[in-house]
């Protein structure tokens, strides 16, 4: 039994079912926050709804695309296993565990709600970390502590809504975002250059270590600062220097080459919403003209549902076994998102008044994006690995 779950082609690779969870979260978080938006619905119970949108958003939705990631890439990089067959299964039920509780806060206690749902990362963090140990693979311990520093704010969250800590779901979502953009420079870095040099030949394409270094550094500084509340005007100067670095370490990626090839494209023009978020964040800080969710969904819509999206299809083509090419029903998927976060952004920029309709046209575009992309990934990441030509596996083998 046991051999047969191991073997079945969804429980063999994290990505997978993770994959697959996080798209389906995607296509149905969004139209109940619709809903609770326009007061059809009341989600205000554990959490009250906007926090809970922003909770599910972090500790929902981004944690099973970088489960997904993390078990696949650190299989990849220690030679070793994480999880696959009953464990596999086991992280997926926690993780399902921990939406149910948030989404239905009536059904258990409040105690036994922040419980289930702080269970997976460190169960997460368990599955990566004992090939990262046992293989002394010490460049990748980061990934433990981006594991540890993302649970450390959804405990904030959760001792808020249990009243030990009040005002910690605001400080809690505001770092837990941080350590998710953390988490993807640092995979950007390590990935989008490379995938824009194997795919175009051009060999002048490459990373910078000096500037990632000092890229990573700025970042983690701006989230010891939200962490600690410091003054407004430090969060300022130090959000502005991460992104003029993110900017100044993308310059040599290949962007302009990577136009025609839409796995690449949506990766960069997903990144640039970091360094625009930031500088969004910024000006909020002094000027009313710019909504501080602006700059959230700049960070959230364009870079996090960008870079997700562009992941999700790229990882799911090459460890199935497939040439990395998308279809045009994938490339459909990534034009809707990056609609999605220009909507979000840039409309109550131009007319606040426009706001109500801006969170409509945002929402249903995101559902449409992930809804999209479900359809075209479900069967890809059920099914076997696909036969392929020699080059065409080397290729599939570099998709991390």
């Amino acid at each position: 039994m046991i051999r047969q779950l191991r073997s079945t082609p969804l429980l063999t690779k994290g990505f997978r079912p993770f994959f697959l969870l996080a798209a389906g979260f995607a296509v149905s978080i969004l139209p109940v926050w619709i809903l609770a938006y326009a007061g059809a619905i009341d989600l205000n119970g554990y959490l009250d709804a906007t926090y809970w949108h922003a909770h599910e958003m972090l500790f929902g939705f981004a944690t099973a695309v970088i489960a997904g990631f993390l078990l696949t890439a650190v299989g990849n990089w220690t030679g070793r296993e994480t999880a696959t067959g009953l464990p596999l299964i086991g992280l997926c039920m926690l993780w399902l565990l921990g939406r149910v509780g948030l989404i239905a806060p009536r059904v258990f206690p409040h105690w036994l709600t922040a419980i289930s749902d702080l269970a997976f990362l460190p169960a997460l963090g368990v599955a990566i970390g004992r090939p990262i140990v046992a293989s002394n693979n010490r460049r990748n311990l980061v990934m433990l502590g981006v594991l540890v520093a993302l649970w450390t704010a959804n405990l904030v969250m959760h001792l808020d809504a249990l009243g030990v800590l009040p005002g910690g779901r605001a400080r809690g979502a505001t770092v837990g975002l941080d350590i998710v953009l953390f988490l993807i420079l640092v995979i950007a870095g390590r990935t989008i250059p490379m995938f824009t040099r194997n795919a175009t030949g051009v060999l002048s394409i490459r990373a910078l270590p000096a500037l990632d270094a000092l890229t990573l550094t700025s970042m983690a500084l701006l989230t010891v600062c939200d962490a600690a509340l410091a003054r407004r005007d430090v969060v300022a100067v130090v959000a502005g220097l991460t992104s003029l670095l993110a900017v100044c370490r993308s310059l040599s990626w290949g962007a302009r080459h990577a136009l025609k090839v839409p796995l690449l494209w949506i990766l960069h023009v997903a990144y640039l919403w970091i360094p625009g978020g930031l500088v969004l964040r910024t000006v909020s800080l002094f000027s009313p003209a710019v909504p501080p969710s602006v700059a959230i969904h700049a960070l959230t819509v364009g870079a996090i549902g960008g870079i997700t999206l562009g992941m999700m299809s790229r990882v799911a083509l090459g460890h199935t076994g497939r040439a990395l090419r998308a279809s045009r029903a994938a490339i459909a998927s990534f034009v809707l998102v990056t609609l999605a976060a220009i909507v979000r952004v840039l409309v109550p920029l131009i007319d606040i008044s426009h706001y109500r309709a801006s969170v409509f046209i945002a929402g249903s575009l995101w559902t449409a994006a992930f809804g999209v992309h479900l359809a075209v990934y479900v069967p890809i990441l059920v099914s076997r690995r696909a036969d392929l030509t020699e080059p065409q596996v080397a290729a599939a083998r570099r998709a991390i």
